[in-house]
């Protein structure tokens, strides 16, 4: 992690240990100069199948240690001499994740149509459904949530892709993204009644708190809830936290249409607790 460390370390707050370092860059290069003796080796006597194993490896450590660029380029040259579709497609999301690593939307999103137009080749249901998930959180992360809650509601009983986030941080991403943007009879049909989401609330509470409250019109106890979101959840994120604050307000606006149209549709029988809740929840809330 050498290259990584000495990108990140100066900052005042993580001043630069030369040491360290040293002993980082002294352990990649040793272990370089291992990769690119057997990329050697298999350039000179071996095949097409072992020079592309050789220059995968090296690829591979490059994006483990963090040299991005360096990365870039060892991906792509193995992406060349690759022959094998799936094996390609491979390549393609690692370069996707290491734009998602280092917030390179451009990388992301050329790596993303190329493993698009690889896979309509003739990509297998695997690689298909995990670029699925890719392509959700990739439009989740430049604030396209319904896209993005679309994809990955779709492949919420068939997440495969945990070399790109966690189980729970893929559910956790889909339940936001989808409250976002769905009204109370889908949100009930695919969020809240999905085993695979109801697995994970007692790990999330918060989340079980938002969507229920939301969906039971319980607009003072979602207030709450949203506010927790924001600083448990949508802060420490580094692909959430840019849109921390548009998020909070267009669920605000959810919520208010939401409360609006139950008062036009039963303006007898609304709770005026209900009202006078989120009356006196917006001027706590950020604007």
């Amino acid at each position: 992690m050498g290259p990584y460390y000495s990108r990140i370390s100066p900052i005042p707050l993580s001043p630069l240990d030369n040491a360290l370092l040293d002993s980082l860059q002294s352990t990649n290069a040793q272990e370089l100069s291992k990769l690119d003796a057997r990329l050697q080796e298999a350039t000179q006597t071996e095949g097409e199948s072992e020079i592309s194993d050789a220059l995968k490896a090296k690829a591979d450590y490059l994006t483990r240690i963090g040299d991005k660029d360096a990365a870039v380029a060892a991906q792509n040259l193995a992406l060349e001499k690759t022959p094998g579709l799936g094996s390609r497609i491979d390549i393609v999301l690692t370069l996707a994740r290491i734009g998602f690593f280092f917030g390179d939307n451009d990388l992301i999103s050329s790596s993303l149509a190329k493993a698009e137009t690889l896979i309509d080749e003739g990509g297998d249901w695997d690689r298909r459904n995990r670029l699925k998930v890719y392509t959700g959180l990739h439009a989740v992360s430049i604030r396209q949530f319904k896209r993005g809650g679309e994809l990955l509601v779709d492949a919420l009983s068939t997440f495969t892709a945990t070399e790109l986030l966690s189980y729970q941080d893929f559910v956790a991403m889909t339940v936001i993204s989808c409250v976002f943007w769905m009204d109370r009879v889908e949100l009930k049909k695919k969020i809240i009644s999905a085993p695979e989401v109801n697995q994970i609330l007692p790990d999330l509470p918060i989340l079980g708190d938002l969507i229920k409250n939301l969906y039971e019109c319980h607009y003072d106890k979602f207030f709450v809830a949203l506010a927790t979101l924001e600083q448990t959840i949508l802060l420490p994120s580094r692909l959430l936290s840019p849109h921390s604050r548009f998020y909070i307000r267009e669920m605000r606006i959810h919520a208010y249409s939401q409360l609006l149209q139950r008062l036009l549709a039963f303006p007898r029988n609304s709770s005026i607790a209900n009202y006078l809740a989120l009356s006196q929840m917006a001027d706590y809330m950020p604007v």
